[in-house]
């Protein structure tokens, strides 16, 4: 699955996967309708997306539909998917990534934040997912597109050509691990709890070139200050050791500033 696609969407997927072509990964992602993609001369996932939807338009009359890949797309479902995703190009792969990633998007097209969110009930998610996908039954009676339904039908029941293929029991349990997976990193796992971060920890004083070079310098200029003064007396040997500490503090603290490294390409 994307990495892209939620926990819970991922979950939903799958099962929406599994029930439409009775096949799992990465077997589905391949599947056309009538489980013909034997007769196809590429696999689907090696098809671009300009292919597929070429390709389509022969398939209804061919094999009775144009469902393709995992989520079973349209043709006329990936050409309005296109027209929403500018990003989207023909010469996309149809991987099982981008199957995903256009399956998620029906997903939430359908609902799928606002039922993780508790705006809408689980009924009334069913019935959308059914609205997408034949092969999910509704939750409830209700108005279906030719006839009125009964819970545990197709919303395309009486077409001739759909029917439900998986029980509203297997749905709703499916469902209720989906949005309690919204709670989660992965489905049911725990979320760890998010700390803030914590501000770095301040250099010791020690540690400090700069701090060591301000030290050296101040002592030092203040040192050759007395002795111009004739407050103190200093052999030429001490002030030569005090300005080579000066110089050598100076030359470390600029070497361990991070611009500097950065730019002799010292890690």
């Amino acid at each position: 699955m994307d990495r892209t696609v939620p926990p819970g969407a991922a979950l939903l997927l799958a099962f929406v996967y599994e029930t439409e072509t009775s096949m799992k990964a990465p077997e589905c992602y391949d599947v056309i309708y009538g489980h013909n993609q034997g007769k196809l001369p590429k696999p689907l996932t090696s098809m671009t997306y300009g292919e597929v939807v070429d390709a389509q338009k022969g398939w209804t009359k061919r094999f009775g539909s144009s469902a393709a890949g995992a989520p079973q797309f349209m043709r006329a479902t990936l050409i309005d998917l296109a027209k929403a995703n500018l990003s989207l190009k023909g010469t996309d792969l149809f991987t099982a990534d981008l199957q995903d990633r256009l399956a998620y998007k029906l997903l939430v097209r359908r609902g799928y934040d606002l039922f993780t969110a508790g705006k809408i009930s689980r009924t009334e998610f069913g019935k959308r997912l059914a609205q997408e996908w034949a092969s999910l039954p509704v939750l409830a009676s209700t108005k279906g597109a030719h006839r009125d339904l009964k819970r545990g039908q197709s919303f395309y029941a009486g077409d001739g050509l759909n029917k439900s293929l998986v029980s509203p029991e297997k749905v709703e349990a499916i469902l209720d691990r989906v949005k309690a997976a919204g709670l989660s990193v992965d489905a049911g796992e725990p979320v760890e709890e998010r700390q803030a971060p914590t501000a770095p920890r301040p250099k010791p004083v020690a540690k400090s070139g700069r701090f060591w070079t301000w030290f050296f310098s101040g002592t030092g200029m203040g040192a050759m200050i007395l002795e111009k003064l004739n407050i103190v007396a200093l052999d030429w040997r001490v002030q030569m050791l005090i300005f080579g500490s000066i110089i050598a503090f100076a030359v470390y603290a600029i070497a361990t500033m991070p611009a500097v490294r950065h730019a002799l390409g010292i890690k």
